[in-house]
Order: C-alpha cells, then sequence, then structure tokens
C-alpha cells in the first residue's frame, strides 16, 4: 500500500526540504482525498441505515414537523367555518338581522346577512376542543418538551375561551338589537381581566422593567420562576406585596384588548377584508409560535410556558378565517359584524400577548408589527377627528380601504391592503429573527409612508381651503397698503374658515385690480 502523503501536505511550508520535493505530487493526494471522502459518505450513509433500523435514529425536529403535528386543529376550525356559515347566513336572513345600505360610505347596495362572526366563534371553538381531547382521538402530534407541564397538553387557558365568549356575545347583541357602547368597553374589559387571573400576558412588560430596574438599581426578585421587580406596603395589620410586572402587564392587556378590538371592527369596511388581513397576520404570528415551539420557550400547556396553546389558537384562528372567506370575499354573502370583527382582535392580540409569556417583550413588538394594518389605521383615524373636531366615534369615509377603494374598486383595495399585510408580517417575522436595527428602519420607512400619504388624502379639502385663504389674503392686502396712505391704520381683509366658496372665487379667478388711491384720482380728473 502506498503511504498517504496526507501529512506531507498538512506540514507548514518551507520547513523541511522534504516538503518541497512532496509538491509536485499534487495530483495523486488529491485523488486520494476523493477516494477518502467516497468512502466517509457510503460509511456515513450506512451508519445512519443501520442506526434506523435499531431505532437509534434522532430526527432533527422543524419547524414544519411541528406544524404538520397541529394540522388537525386547522382542519377541524376550517371545515366547522365553512360549513355553518350559510346556516348563520339564513338564520340572520329569517330573523332580519341584516346590514341595510342606509350610509353613502357603506361599498354594498344589497342588504347583507350579518352573525357571520357566529360561525367564526364556533369554528375558534372546534379548533380548541379539538386540542382539548387530543388525547382521545390522538390526531395530534405535540412537540416536544422539557419543561415541567400543567393540565392538557395543548390546552388553551380557561379565561381565553371565557373572554372569548363574552366578546362573541356582546358583539352578537349589538348586532342584533343594539347595545351601548359602555356596555361593549365592560364586556372588553371582563375579557382582559379574565385573561390576568391565569396570568396570560401579563409578563408583556418583563423584558422592558426587569432591565430597567437593574440599570437604577432596583433589587429583583424571583416570583412563580420568573424574575421581577416587587415590593410592599406595609398597613400595620397586613403586608400587602405589589409585583410591578404583573400590574403594569395587566394594565398593558386591558388597553391592548380595547384597542384590538376596536381597531379590527374598524377596518371591517370591505368584503373579505378584516377576514383576509387576519389570517395574513395569523400566519406570521404562528411561524413565531412555531419557532418559540421549536427552542422550547415554554411547555406544551398552561404554566410556566404557553407554546402549544398559542399554536392551536394560531392554527384555529387561521382555519376560522379562511373558512369564513370564500363567503366573505367580494361580493359578500354574509358579514362577521361586530360579533366577528371583535372575536377576531381578541383572539389576535391574545396571541401578540402570549408571545411576551416568558420576558421576551420584543417578540410582542414584533406581533404588532405584523398586525399593523388596523393599527395605523385606527391611530390615524383619531388623529383625522380631533383635527377635525369630530368625535372619535364619528364615522367617516376617509378609511385606508375607502381611500383605496375609490381608486381600485372594491376588490383592488382589498388585494392591496392583503399585499401590505403581507408585507408587515415579513417585517416582524424579520424582526423576531434578531434581525432589529434593519427591521425598525424598514418599518419606519413603510408605515410613515403609509400614514403620511393617508392623511394628505384625507385632509386634502382642508390643506386646500387653507392656500386658497392664503391666497386670498395675499392678494387683498396691496390695495389695504395704498390706501393706508390716506385713511390711517390698514384694515386687514379677513376671510374665514366658513367662506370656501369664496376663497376659490379669489384663489381661482382674475387678479383684483389694486385700489387707486386719492392722489391717482385726482390726476386722473385733472
Amino acid at each position: 500500500m502506498i503511504p498517504s502523503p496526507l501529512p506531507t501536505i498538512l506540514q507548514s511550508p518551507g520547513v523541511t526540504g522534504a516538503a518541497k520535493h512532496a509538491l509536485p505530487a499534487s495530483e495523486p493526494v488529491r485523488q486520494r482525498i476523493s477516494q477518502l471522502s467516497g468512502e466517509v459518505e457510503r460509511l456515513s450513509e450506512q451508519v445512519q441505515e443501520l442506526a434506523a433500523a435499531a431505532g437509534l435514529s434522532e430526527h432533527t425536529v422543524t419547524r414544519l414537523d411541528i406544524f404538520h403535528g397541529y394540522i388537525g386543529v386547522f382542519i377541524a376550525a376550517f371545515v366547522i367555518t365553512l360549513l355553518v356559515t350559510p346556516l348563520m347566513r339564513v338564520m340572520a336572513i329569517h330573523h332580519g338581522i341584516v346590514d341595510r345600505p342606509s350610509e353613502s360610505r357603506k361599498a354594498h347596495r344589497m342588504p347583507v346577512a350579518y352573525l357571520g362572526g357566529v360561525a367564526v366563534y364556533l369554528g375558534l371553538l372546534a379548533g380548541i376542543v379539538f386540542a382539548y381531547t387530543a388525547p382521545l382521538h390522538g390526531l395530534i402530534d405535540f412537540h416536544p418538551s422539557a419543561k415541567t407541564q400543567t393540565g392538557f397538553a395543548g390546552g388553551v387557558p380557561l379565561s381565553v375561551l371565557l373572554g372569548m365568549t363574552v366578546i362573541m356575545i356582546c358583539g352578537l347583541i349589538d348586532d342584533v338589537v343594539g347595545i351601548d357602547p359602555r356596555a361593549k368597553i365592560a364586556g372588553q374589559l371582563f375579557a382582559a381581566a379574565a385573561l390576568a387571573t391565569q396570568d396570560v400576558g401579563v409578563k408583556v412588560a418583563a423584558g422592558v422593567i426587569v432591565p430597567l430596574a437593574k440599570q437604577l438599581g432596583l433589587p429583583t426578585t424571583i416570583a412563580g420562576g420568573f424574575e421581577t421587580l416587587a415590593f410592599t406596603i406595609d398597613l400595620g395589620v397586613a403586608v400587602i406585596p405589589i409585583d410591578v410586572v404583573y400590574w403594569v402587564g395587566t394594565a398593558i392587556i386591558a388597553i391592548f384588548v380595547l384597542g384590538a378590538c376596536n381597531a379590527s371592527n374598524l377596518i371591517d369596511g370591505l368584503d373579505g377584508l378584516l377576514s383576509g388581513v387576519t389570517a395574513i397576520a395569523t400566519g406570521g404570528l404562528l411561524v413565531i409560535a412555531l419557532t418559540l415551539a421549536l427552542i422550547d420557550d415554554g411547555a406544551r400547556s398552561v404554566g410556566p410556558g404557553f407554546d402549544a396553546p398559542r399554536i392551536v389558537l394560531c392554527m384555529a384562528l387561521l382555519g376560522a378565517c379562511l373558512g369564513f372567506l370564500p363567503h366573505n370575499f367580494n361580493p359578500a354573502t354574509i358579514f362577521l359584524g361586530d360579533c366577528g370583527s371583535l372575536l377576531m382582535g381578541f383572539i389576535t392580540i391574545v396571541i401578540v400577548l402570549s408571545l411576551g409569556d416568558t420576558g421576551r417583550t420584543h417578540l410582542v413588538l414584533a406581533g404588532l408589527i405584523i398586525y399593523a394594518i388596523p393599527i395605523i389605521d385606527t391611530t390615524l383615524a383619531i388623529a383625522r377627528r380631533k383635527i377635525s373636531g369630530k368625535k372619535i366615534s364619528d364615522a367617516d369615509d376617509q378609511h385606508l380601504h375607502h381611500m383605496l377603494k375609490r381608486s381600485l374598486g372594491v376588490r383592488g383595495a382589498v388585494l392591496a391592503l392583503y399585499a401590505i399585510g403581507v408585507a408587515f408580517a415579513v417585517f416582524g417575522v424579520l424582526l423576531s429573527e434578531e434581525r432589529g436595527r434593519v427591521t425598525y428602519a424598514l418599518v419606519l420607512v413603510f408605515a410613515a409612508f403609509i400614514g403620511v400619504t393617508s392623511f394628505k388624502v384625507a385632509r386634502r379639502d382642508a390643506i386646500e381651503r387653507q392656500v386658497l385663504r392664503a391666497e386670498s389674503r395675499r392678494k387683498i392686502q396691496p390695495g389695504a397698503a395704498d390706501q393706508s396712505a390716506v385713511s390711517g391704520p390698514p384694515q386687514t381683509s379677513k376671510l374665514s374658515a366658513d367662506e370656501p366658496a369664496q376663497a376659490e372665487h379669489l384663489g381661482q379667478g382674475e387678479p383684483t385690480a389694486p385700489a387707486k388711491s386719492a392722489t391717482q384720482a385726482a390726476r386722473e380728473g385733472a
């Protein structure tokens, strides 16, 4: 057997004269290396085959594997929603629970049935129950986890079920007979309080408060397996412990639930818009949820993590949205109503809040970016109505979807917002992958462009009136200046905001001739 020249090649160049004489044999060396590489590959394949036959092989779990394990939840939610929606439509028409197009800002011209939200609720419930009954049918392959588990694997907290039921009932009553807005807000706050009782989302502030406390030199403590900032209040007869992270998180839950429910309600203005945008956002959230399950961030059941319940909620919401979308896409045969729009906003924000369940606050921010379309539209609506002197609850036709509809039509506007939703979902996923600075910059530019453009279009009339008033004052002032030499101080002509017709005439008509002074008039008379 010919000795291998590998040791000679691996020596440092110029060390010995033998190494220099070995260089011309490079071709045989390359051939030998190629032969050894082929033998190593063949041996590796044989080892894997023998390990698989003996049941000793280890398969690396991927996000796609975890997705396949929970696909039954998606199917259950999709099928139930798809089949129940026509029944809800018939029931709504029979009882007169329909949306009548009494306002010009509405896109439809014929009455359309409500109660689509009930079908979505039943689809969500079917997916959640499917996960609860997994030990009976065995159709869910839960991802592996080394964390301590309590309760059913993949069991969604009862507080989430209670909250979504209360939200659905409040919206349903509003669709059928009408309800005071304060009662709807009370229902949403009740749902938020229910989440806090089971610590769903209360750790959302840990990623900010704990590092800030350390920077300020404040002592932190461990409570429930998590680091937090706590102090006590001594009342003499009793000592009350205060967990800052818990109570700040509870306040954030209330704000987020109120904001998300009403933001979803505001963008539900075109056929298929909310259900499609929510489905896209849920897809982005699902990618993050699968990643957290892959790294075993939490347990497969409630406490101390939220990995499996989070995936179940994503799968159920995605299935319900896609099951309802064929009935709701233009031309729609049924609408979600407040029942469905409030429900979709609630479940989406629960998923977003759960991303910070182990203190990963930056993932909550990523979730909000994924859900950016309703947030941007609601923020612009509030600012627009405040500037115009209107109530926040006053309806108008200057939402993002209204502007796009006037240019692209109903379907074009919906598809355009779908594309924007996909872009924000990609940004959110990138942020969750620790690509922070670039993602923040892209989101800032993208959101700013959308916000400024929509605000500019919505305020176009006011901006034009402002310009015309300024132009009218500029053209009137020269005449007043000539006359001031004879008659004293100038009298500025003021044009009020209530005279747009006069401003338009002065701004677009022929230039007004300057007034003649007394000296000029005397000369002409002579």
